[in-house]
């Protein structure tokens, strides 16, 4: 079988190209290297989303699962723990090769988001010893925190927001290491209006406990603080892995993220791409954005496989 169209990761772009390729009646296949829903799961599933147009709040994990039901039940052909490892090109198709088949496309949409990733760690003492018996880089369902002392770190939307969502059942400290908070204001406003304890231009000194975290040794200016604590949790950023771009012989930027035209296209022929892993000027990486990338992506890829008269 020759798709239509192959997408390359089922993140929020990912999905939002399948539904609007299946709504052109395109065959369509999307393929994850790990699980469906991309960083929305993978690293804050808990995370409430206050900016996504239609909800108030919605919990990531929810947003994620709402766009996968919506894609499946367009009849997108979504295949899990299947890596994409070539993308080749082919007489008049394209040959996308994964770790368990070769797939056969008119044109392909790359929406991996940042790749392969991995928290990023602090380095401090204590930390690697105590991951996971207490020091943790996912906020726990909320259930699982009641009656726990938590402690947050980290300086961005997503930090702020699991501390908000821990201070709504149990008592909360976040650490920056900056005297103010890169976050968008209305969350910092939030987080002011909280309960939430702030401990800013601090330097975490080591995570302390045995068999499990007991305690967090903090500076701050020139002063040693400590800290009790039964979980710290520890949202400082991301390490991306997007080596696969090379492998797949797309232009990139001096970041390593992709070079695209206005219209979502690549320097390969039938390639578009969408979401965090690509790059222009102007850029502002948010969900909706890579959502609207992701319809442009798809009705550049309908014209290029279908050719209508009107494109």
């Amino acid at each position: 079988m020759c798709y239509d169209l192959i997408i390359i990761g089922a993140g929020p772009a990912g999905l939002t190209a399948g539904i609007y390729a299946r709504s052109k009646m395109m065959s369509t296949l999307i393929l994850e290297a790990g699980r469906v829903g991309g960083q929305l799961t993978a690293l804050y599933p808990e995370k409430g989303i206050h900016n996504y147009p239609a909800f108030e709040t919605v919990q990531a994990r929810k947003l994620s699962d709402r766009m996968y039901a919506q894609a499946e039940s367009l009849e997108c052909d979504i295949r899990e723990n299947e890596k994409v490892l070539e993308i080749n090109d082919g007489i008049e198709e394209i040959i996308v090769v994964t770790n368990k088949n070769t797939y056969h496309a008119k044109s392909v949409i790359v929406a991996i988001g940042m790749g392969s990733f991995d928290p990023k760690k602090m380095g401090v003492p204590g930390e690697a010893e105590l991951e996971n018996k207490g020091v943790t880089y996912i906020l726990p369902q909320k259930e699982e925190l009641v009656g726990k002392k938590i402690v947050m770190f980290g300086g961005g939307n997503s930090a702020i927001e699991m501390a908000l969502i821990a201070d709504s059942v149990t008592d909360t400290t976040i650490v920056h290491r900056k005297p103010e908070f890169r976050a968008d204001e209305a969350n910092v406003k939030q987080l002011n209006e909280s309960q939430v304890t702030k401990i800013m231009n601090a330097k975490t000194v080591s995570f302390n406990g045995t068999n499990h975290i007991e305690s967090i040794t903090l500076s701050q200016d020139g002063k040693e603080i400590i800290i009790p604590a039964d979980l710290a949790v520890i949202n400082i950023g991301i390490n991306a892995n997007l080596d696969d771009l090379k492998k797949w012989r797309l232009s990139l930027t001096d970041d390593g993220l992709v070079k695209v035209n206005a219209d979502m296209s690549t320097n390969r022929n039938g390639i578009f791409a969408c979401g965090d892993v690509v790059e222009y000027p102007g850029k502002y990486k948010q969900i909706i954005t890579a959502c609207g990338e992701a319809a442009t992506a798809v009705v550049m890829a309908y014209k290029f496989v279908k050719k209508p008269y009107w494109a």
